[in-house]
């Protein structure tokens, strides 16, 4: 039979968005249907005819309804096979009716971890007969359509308007999406035990998404792509809301995700702040005393670089700021929120992106990379300094604004690949050095990129001069250090720790550097 039709549902919902015009439209076209607990009220409220599981079972749910469907009744309902003559006796003579469709969405665990409920309430939030009956309908989907997601309710409808039935095809992409949301699900509990548990690295760890957008390929052209989201609530490209323009390509996410972080670094109550990135790095980052001026300080960082790059602010974008950055091709620009919409109306290429919030940058987060037969795990670096952990190791300490300087420059190092040399004056990035093999070509690169920024603005020197400069690692060797000097560079900060630091103190102290080290390194591959 090339479609099989649908004459009796088992509905146990716990999101029941669209459950009653679902079930409605089911019941119109003879279906039969089974629920449980609050959905079968929420039917029969609606005016629906409705059998209770119990009523099949011949059990009470009981234990606060942990024990409802877990019953041969309802089991050998799921995994019969219609054209197998044993099972059809055994249908026959334990009385066990056949069900050809199963619509559960389960238990709210991740939503309610996300709450920060307590430990015994996300424990009574783990489904147990959900994820088994859901597991059963997906093997036997030679027979059974198995619905696990709100956003299938009307394929199915237009399935059987279409067909009368449901198609073997059919059946099998809901079993694989009822497969995959089982296994997510598991994901998300396993996951939150072992931090609950604190337990850093299980023995096993799974990793599960949701499709959220396909995309014509990836960081190629040649390469295909998806973007798939965890369901978490940071605020950022996954959560953001697209005002305009067209869909986020592959590198768009990717760099959108890097700008946003990086200017989540600077709190609004700190004034405003831009980041400006090309490629994964920033090409310029700054705080002014308005969200224009920032932008501005930013984009005169790296003029050339910014040219398509991705904007991101750390507040409101209002128009002085939209009309500023219109000037020029920009690819994303993303922002907690944006008063200035119709000035960006007429770049339709232009992605506008708010999210309503800005992460927290010291929250922990897993981060995942893959290598060849696996991933690598670690928390995300959320390693922050405060100014009394600074030590400083030259004869001349920092002044008020060096240090303020040294702590821009440290924070936008952590964002920066690695080797990463930034140079940093009055609030702004002048000089990005990043993705070299040796320091010294890092620290070399960011000066001659300041110098040529000063030359395109008409200053009458290089803005390198005056500024500070932060090393994501420690100065293996004193040349790093002296390349900044030479360039103009007045203070140091970096981590400390190589074995000629004595060294490399020794040529800052010659050359009449204040420098600081924090003792934590910011390496970004």
């Amino acid at each position: 039979m090339t479609h099989l039709p649908i004459r009796s549902a088992l509905i146990s919902v716990s999101d029941k968005t669209g459950l009653i015009a679902f079930a409605t439209a089911l019941a119109a076209r003879g279906v039969a249907l089974l629920s449980t607990g609050g959905t079968a009220r929420a039917l029969r409220d609606a005016g629906l005819a409705v059998k209770d599981v119990s009523e099949v079972t011949g059990f009470p749910e009981m234990m606060d309804g942990r024990v409802k469907t877990l019953h041969p009744m309802v089991h050998g309902g799921l995994l019969a096979l219609r054209d197998n003559a044993d099972h059809q006796a055994a249908m026959a003579a334990h009385g066990i009716g056949a069900i050809d469709l199963l619509v559960v969405n389960l238990y709210p665990f991740e939503a309610t971890v996300a709450s920060g409920a307590d430990y015994d309430d996300c424990i009574e939030n783990i489904d147990i007969g959900g994820p088994a009956m859901i597991r059963a309908a997906a093997k036997n989907h030679a027979f059974v359509t198995v619905v696990v997601d709100t956003e299938d309710y009307a394929d199915v409808l237009a399935e059987l308007d279409a067909h009368d039935g449901t198609s073997l095809g059919f059946r099998q992409r809901m079993a694989r999406t009822a497969y995959a949301r089982t296994a997510a699900y598991d994901a998300a509990v396993s996951t939150w035990m072992a931090a609950a548990h604190d337990d850093p690295a299980p023995r096993r760890r799974a990793f599960a998404g949701v499709l959220k957008q396909t995309m014509r390929y990836g960081e190629n052209p040649h390469q295909s792509a998806a973007f798939y989201v965890d369901g978490s609530a940071r605020p950022g490209v996954a959560t953001a809301v697209q005002h305009q323009g067209k869909e986020l390509s592959y590198n768009n996410i990717n760099d959108t995700d890097a700008a946003f972080e990086l200017v989540a670094e600077f709190a609004p109550a700190d004034g405003p702040a831009c980041a400006i990135i090309k490629h994964a790095n920033p090409s310029g980052v700054a705080r002014g005393a308005t969200l224009a001026e920032a932008y501005q300080k930013a984009f005169d960082c790296d003029r050339t670089s910014a040219f398509g790059g991705i904007v991101a602010l750390n507040m409101t974008l209002d128009g002085a700021t939209a009309e500023e950055i219109v000037k020029i091709f920009t690819e994303v620009v993303i922002a907690p929120d944006a008063d200035a919409r119709a000035i960006f109306a007429a770049k339709k290429n232009l992605r506008l992106l708010t999210t309503g919030a800005l992460p927290d940058p010291r929250a922990p987060v897993l981060a995942y990379k893959q290598v060849a037969g696996g991933l690598l795990v670690q928390d995300k670096d959320t390693g922050q300094i405060d100014p009394d952990e600074l030590r400083v190791v030259t004869q001349r300490a920092p002044s008020a604004a060096e240090l303020a300087d040294l702590r821009f420059a440290w924070t936008v190092a952590k964002h920066v690949k690695s080797n990463a040399i930034i140079y940093v004056k009055d609030g702004a990035t002048v000089g990005v050095g990043a993705g070299q093999m040796s320091r010294v070509d890092s620290s070399t690169i960011a000066a001659l990129k300041a110098g040529r920024m000063g030359a395109e603005l008409g200053l009458p020197d290089t803005p390198a001069k005056g500024s500070v400069v932060a090393s994501d690692a420690f100065f293996p060797f004193a040349d790093g250090l002296m390349a900044a000097a030479e360039a103009g560079a007045t203070a140091i900060i970096q981590p400390g720790g190589s074995m000629r630091d004595d060294e490399v103190i020794a040529a800052a102290d010659a050359a009449g550097l204040a420098m600081v080290f924090t003792g934590m390194r910011h390496f970004r591959h």
